[in-house]
């Protein structure tokens, strides 16, 4: 009986603390802050400017993403050591097909160890179609961040619309439509 009548009265007396607790965080009186300090509405972001990279081609010509504003640019940086860009690179392949001749898009395949020779071989080895390009300066982290593979994605405004690091299948049905969307978009 004593047993019983303890635990009763410890299961009151956490209901109570609980309920104290409870009527504390649901407090809604209004608050005795000065006017300055009171929440003040939210204001529209602005979206941050992205930085004007650029890469060269095999030819040493120099490609600038400002020179690319008015297509979606997806951009790819990978290594030819990489396992999980290998892997990733037929379905990269593939999408880039499917978009051959549609001037919204532009491929840029970056090889982040700069040796567009060793990643020409690559391509030509494996019969890819993809346009190669090496850094022509610092990539900002909101590009790559340190693994490879990764993948940023910018509308035809230049904005940053997706990173995505590691591999994917790129040939995915949804990311053929949200690619085919981005260039009708205006």
């Amino acid at each position: 009986m004593n047993i019983r009548f303890n635990s009763i009265t410890m299961r009151i007396g956490l209901f109570i603390l609980a309920a104290g607790v409870l009527t504390a965080c649901g407090n809604t009186t209004p608050s005795n802050k000065p006017e300055t300090e009171k929440e003040q509405p939210i204001q529209e972001m602005q979206t941050p400017k992205v930085a004007d990279v650029s890469f060269k081609d095999k030819s040493g010509n120099v490609v600038s993403l400002s020179a690319l504003k008015g297509k979606v640019v997806f951009i790819n940086f990978w290594a030819t050591w990489c396992p999980p860009c290998i892997h990733e690179m037929p379905s990269i392949n593939t999408l880039r097909q499917g978009f051959k001749g549609n001037k919204n898009i532009e491929f840029l395949m970056v090889d982040v160890d700069n040796d567009i020779d060793q990643s020409a071989a690559f391509m030509e080895k494996n019969n890819y179609d993809l346009p190669l390009y090496t850094p022509a300066g610092e990539i900002p982290p909101e590009f790559l961040g340190g693994s490879i593979p990764t993948t940023v994605i910018l509308d035809k405004n230049g904005q940053i619309i997706e990173r995505l690091e590691g591999s994917r299948d790129y040939a995915a049905p949804e990311i053929v439509k949200a690619l085919t969307e981005l260039t009708k978009a205006n």
